[in-house]
């Protein structure tokens, strides 16, 4: 046995740098610390990464999208993607909730006609009461869709959203229809007529801003023609003194 490989104290005498101990738990971690702190300086430096991706998003404020990096056009679609399906989901919800508490009023019992308000609502409330018997709907359903509709319709409308006004009009028309052909018949005019001066005053803020008169943009034209004239003439050059070789000595002095 050789020297090295003696045991001293009870213990074995390493020989080479294979044999050497591993570094405590406690030193690796502070070097991977250390790594970490290293590489993310190197990364936020002149040409780092970091640094490269943070003058990408400065210079997509001020280019257009053909020009942007392809790594932020992905965020931009993966985030509006995200956003349009929370949107849609939220609305779903909002609208069940709506629908559903719509529905717990009656489609017939909880107007008996009397009024201003009642003699407008319970012939619409009867037809489709009327209506529902020939489908696989309830009639508070129906009821409550018609009334999200107008309500939807008279919001949209306000703010100036064509698909809102569209439907408001189909809203209003067809409530008129409804109304006329379940109202009694001594009384179906006047019904329909006091049906049609409400949605007309309600259309007051539905319609807000519309007008039928066209809209005439005068824009001065991009390009101006201006005719003119352009003569071009050639000037002979004048013959030099000394180059005339009698040409110009007149017919008696010769």
């Amino acid at each position: 046995m050789s020297h090295n490989d003696r045991q001293m104290n009870g213990q074995h005498r390493p020989n080479s740098i294979l044999d050497q101990f591993e570094l405590p738990p406690a030193k690796k971690s502070k070097q991977r610390l250390a790594w970490l702190r290293t590489a993310w300086r190197e990364s936020w430096e002149e040409g780092g990464f970091l640094h490269q991706r943070w003058e990408e998003i400065g210079q997509a404020r001020h280019a257009s999208w053909h020009e942007v990096a392809i790594w932020i056009k992905t965020a931009a679609l993966f985030g509006g993607l995200s956003l349009i399906v929370l949107m849609l989901n939220a609305a779903s919800d909002i609208a069940s909730a709506t629908l559903k508490g719509l529905s717990d009023v009656p489609a017939t019992s909880a107007s008996d006609g009397s009024g201003l308000w009642g003699t407008v609502d319970h012939p619409v409330r009867v037809f489709l009461a009327d209506q529902a018997a020939h489908l696989s709907v309830a009639p508070a359903a129906l009821y409550a869709f018609w009334q999200l509709t107008g309500l939807l319709g008279l919001v949209g409308g306000f703010f100036g959203n064509a698909g809102a006004r569209i439907a408001w009009l189909l809203f209003g028309i067809g409530s008129l229809a409804m109304i006329w052909s379940t109202a009694p018949a001594g009384g179906r005019a006047a019904a329909t007529g006091l049906a049609a001066l409400m949605w007309a005053l309600a259309s007051i803020f539905a319609l807000r801003g519309l007008t039928l008169r066209p809209i005439v943009h005068n824009h001065p034209p991009q390009y101006q023609f201006n005719p003119a004239l352009h003569l071009h003439a050639t000037i002979p050059a004048p013959t030099p003194a000394g180059d005339d070789h009698g040409d110009n000595i007149h017919p008696l002095q010769r």
